[in-house]
């Protein structure tokens, strides 16, 4: 075979049979193409449910905020009408205190009054701050005294009561100290 005649037949061959390769690519092809489908479908279908679940965890979490801005407000509130009811007896005795003209029962009445104001702030979680030994955390010194009968920083006479919840100061004691 010469040299044309081999050309001719390679040809020839290749003919034949690129068109098996080519429809072999052409199956790799649209096999690929399937699979590559498949899987974004797949993944459109994930995305879907992850942006479900942002979606649903995101109106959870507003939800969450306006229930507790409300339970906020609400507390507020349930304190405030709390301490107010604790009040009204006060009240109601002072108003039958006004009505006595005797001096002897608005005095008892005005004793009375007294222990169910004692009353109302120990519910409400309210002392006393006790005035021994002065301390500006919790006194106000108004006045002083120079007296040798005292110690040193000691509180004379409370002038005004001073009231605390827990660690927080209500009111400071307002005192007279010695020295």
């Amino acid at each position: 075979m010469d040299e044309k005649e081999f050309d001719t037949a390679a040809e020839s061959c290749e003919e034949q049979t690129a068109p098996e390769v080519d429809e072999a690519t052409d199956n790799k092809k649209k096999k690929n193409t399937k699979k590559l489908e498949a899987e974004l479908q797949k993944l459109t279908e994930q995305y879907a449910e992850l942006n479900d679940r942002y979606v649903r965890m995101l109106a959870e979490y507003d939800n969450f905020r306006r229930r507790s801005q409300k339970e906020r407000e609400n507390v507020y509130a349930d304190a405030y009408s709390d301490a107010v009811s604790e009040m009204l007896p006060v009240i109601d005795n002072l108003e039958r205190a006004a009505q006595y003209s005797d001096a002897e029962a608005v005095l008892k009445g005005v004793q009375m009054i007294l222990k169910s104001t004692e009353d109302m702030l120990s519910k409400l979680g309210i002392v006393e701050i006790e005035a021994k030994v002065f301390d500006p955390e919790y006194h106000n010194a108004v006045m002083h005294v120079e007296d040798e009968s005292y110690g040193e920083g000691e509180v004379v006479e409370v002038l005004q009561k001073g009231y605390m919840k827990g660690d927080k100061v209500i009111r400071y004691a307002m005192v007279k100290v010695a020295n």
